[in-house]
């Protein structure tokens, strides 16, 4: 199948994904900057900002398993209306925060509207580009990771100039912004799918693993009902290729979320760098994502190096553990925060491998929110875990050997998500029709 021009009949859809991609992660990197310089207009515990850290995870975890009966009920488009303006009424609100309480619930709403945009995006990739699901999962794969460095680089300079709080308020302004194409979208009372397959049914054999269609086969090919989406979930639940992109997804998280949490604090001690030194060594942290998100989901969905993509990620991640532990310096940390930083890019193989691994974007969908969900819920745990088990022992080593182990015992499960088949072929060759 040929793939149309990007901007032809699809400019809104673009532009709604692209600003939605954005407001994900800037909702969520925009606050710890500002820890400090909030704490000085209200008092705020250090239970509260740990609560603060741990809510991303739980909160994207218990939204995005709600999110698929909402997307039954209204719809992709709607729904996504619903957690764009979450997000943006939260940004506001948190803004306007007068004490600890009210910062925690804002927050929180927040995090619901990303939990929900988290499971979206994929899906709404799929409907509306499947012939171009490699250019447009790069497209948001980078805005996202554009998004999480950008913020903590201005968040202080404009507080300083101005006041935390619209330093906090102003990434509103994309949230809001991301809500009119999707009005606009609602409002012509009309949805383009350009040369897919109606959500209502799928077909068996109309694409291949990575995601291409055969038109012959959506002409010819046999139609059944799809099942609904509790069914869908309960059967990605009995399937090992949904489970192993759930746990990849997991390993990229918790190595995002630790080391948002505690890697300025690893590299202080473990290479006596500054607290200015360990900052810069986070954005590199950070930054690292740009590149694999430009070409991870090229690389995946034009040359189906899945599998190589995600041995890369291991072994980077595990050489840069490696070199944190035995070999890091002031000088050798760059080297090693900058290896551990590819390991990330098992995030943006996740999320093109649940735009390809199943057939329409109902089956999408649940895809979505099972890896996510599951995902999100073993991501929370390891930042407390690590933090535990430093206090314990009072060192490093342990939480680095813990970080390792998570590697070592995801590359089996990286190796099945490999397999060029979708959801529905397993469970099709496991238990008969899907």
């Amino acid at each position: 199948m040929s793939a149309r021009p990007l901007w032809r009949g699809r400019a809104l859809a673009v532009l709604g994904i692209v600003l939605c991609a954005f407001s994900l992660r800037s909702a969520v990197a925009s606050l710890s900057p500002l820890i400090d310089l909030i704490a000085a207009d209200f008092p705020l515990s250090s239970t509260v900002v740990g609560l603060i850290g741990t809510a991303p995870p739980v909160c994207f975890a218990i939204f995005g398993l709600a999110t698929p009966s909402l997307e039954r009920r209204l719809g992709l488009e709607r729904v996504m209306l619903i957690a764009l303006s979450a997000i943006t009424v939260g940004l506001l609100l948190r803004a306007l925060s007068v004490d600890a309480v009210t910062l925690m619930l804002t927050t929180a709403l927040i995090f619901a509207g990303v939990g929900m945009g988290n499971i979206l995006v994929p899906p709404l990739v799929k409907k509306y580009f499947p012939d171009l699901l490699g250019l447009m999962m790069t497209l948001y794969t980078t805005v996202m990771s554009v998004s999480t460095f950008v913020p903590p680089l201005i968040a202080v300079p404009v507080a300083d100039a101005a006041s935390w709080r619209l330093s906090l308020g102003l990434w509103s302004v994309f949230a809001l912004a991301g809500l009119i194409p999707w009005i606009v979208m609602l409002v012509r009372a009309r949805t383009v799918v350009p040369d897919a397959v109606p959500d209502a049914v799928s077909a068996p054999s109309t694409a291949d693993a990575d995601g291409r269609l055969d038109p012959v086969a959506l002409a010819t090919g046999p139609i059944q009902i799809a099942p609904t989406g509790a069914r869908v979930f309960a059967r990605l639940a009995r399937l090992p290729l949904a489970w192993s992109i759930a746990i990849v997804f997991g390993t990229s998280s918790t190595m995002a979320y630790v080391s948002f949490a505690w890697l300025p604090s690893i590299v202080t001690g473990v290479a006596g760098v500054d607290a200015t030194t360990a900052g810069l060594l986070l954005s590199l942290f950070a930054f690292m994502g740009l590149p694999s998100s430009l070409l991870v989901p090229v690389l995946v969905v034009r040359f189906q190096a899945t599998r190589a993509i995600f041995l890369v990620a291991a072994v980077s991640g595990l050489i840069g553990l490696a070199g944190l532990l035995l070999f890091a310096n002031a000088v050798t940390v760059w080297i090693w925060v900058a290896l551990f930083g590819l390991l990330p890019m098992m995030f943006p193989l996740a999320l093109v491998l649940i735009s390809i691994r199943a057939r329409t974007s109902e089956s999408a969908v649940g895809l979505s929110s099972f890896v996510q969900s599951i995902g999100y819920l073993l991501a929370a745990a390891f930042p407390f875990l690590v933090g535990t088990l430093h206090d314990a022992t009072d060192a490093w080593t342990a939480p680095l050997l813990l970080l390792a182990a998570v590697v070592v015992v995801v590359i089996p499960f990286g190796l099945i998500a490999a397999r060029r088949r979708t959801v529905e072929d397993e469970w099709e060759l496991r238990h008969g029709r899907w």
